[in-house]
């Protein structure tokens, strides 16, 4: 298989001097799906940061063999897609049309491809006919998927998401999901659905205290109740 992110020993810490990532060595294989699971403050959201370069730790970080620095960090955005948990941090135009072609117009594409990557990121999302919708006036159903088509629409070859079904309802969270299921790109889904990760994820990482605690597949890291429970992910037995 090949390797399509590798990090070497990344370390973090905040300005404040509060330690958020210690000692993380992980490599990720073209077409996975890797749920990335732990407490509150486990460090999981600073850790996707870092895969498309908002945070970055000297060279810690390689993505397609290239290290993260700021010469090559456009080239590293088109090719790690990055969706927020909150889609009001991603959706800022007047249309969901301008939005989702924020990234190929940024990226130098021509006015025709432009209106092929908007087009074809839509029909992706299933929100072929929103294009002149206000983003601010939709679901926060819709708003996701009109988050996921901004990262779309740049053809990436990696797409990290971060609590991707939050304050959705059940049926937002398994559109959601089989939405997730055609994605062909290799995905990294930092969340708390334990059900999502059953139904995605070949491969469950567990983050805690800034340190990947567990790295194996999903189906021994979510039979291991005690692990679990160690870490914050499911419930201890009321006496």
């Amino acid at each position: 298989m090949e390797e399509i992110i590798r990090i070497n020993n990344l370390s973090f810490s905040y300005p404040d001097g509060r330690k958020v990532l210690e000692n993380i060595f992980l490599s990720v294989q073209r077409n996975e799906t890797i749920g990335l699971i732990g407490p509150n403050g486990a460090g999981k959201s600073t850790l996707l940061l870092h895969l498309n370069g908002i945070l970055r730790t000297s060279a810690a970080v390689q993505v397609l063999g290239k290290e993260i620095n700021k010469n090559n960090l456009r080239w590293i955005r088109a090719r790690v897609g990055l969706v927020f948990q909150n889609p009001d941090d991603q959706l800022f135009s007047p249309t969901v049309f301008d939005d989702v072609a924020f990234g190929p117009i940024n990226m130098g594409y021509s006015r025709t491809e432009v209106f092929q990557a908007v087009k074809h990121a839509l029909k992706e999302v299933g929100m072929e006919e929103f294009e002149q919708r206000s983003p601010h006036h939709l679901s926060l159903g819709e708003k996701k998927r009109i988050a996921i088509a901004t990262v779309l629409s740049m053809n990436p070859e990696i797409l990290v998401f971060d609590e991707p079904t939050s304050n959705l309802d059940p049926r937002g969270r398994w559109s959601l999901i089989r939405l997730f299921q055609k994605l062909s790109a290799t995905k990294v889904i930092a969340t708390h659905d334990l059900e999502l990760v059953q139904a995605l994820c070949q491969r469950t990482i567990i983050l805690n205290h800034g340190q990947i605690v567990a790295d194996d597949t999903t189906t021994k890291i979510l039979s291991d109740m005690q692990l679990l429970k160690n870490n914050g992910l499911a419930f201890e037995e009321i006496p």
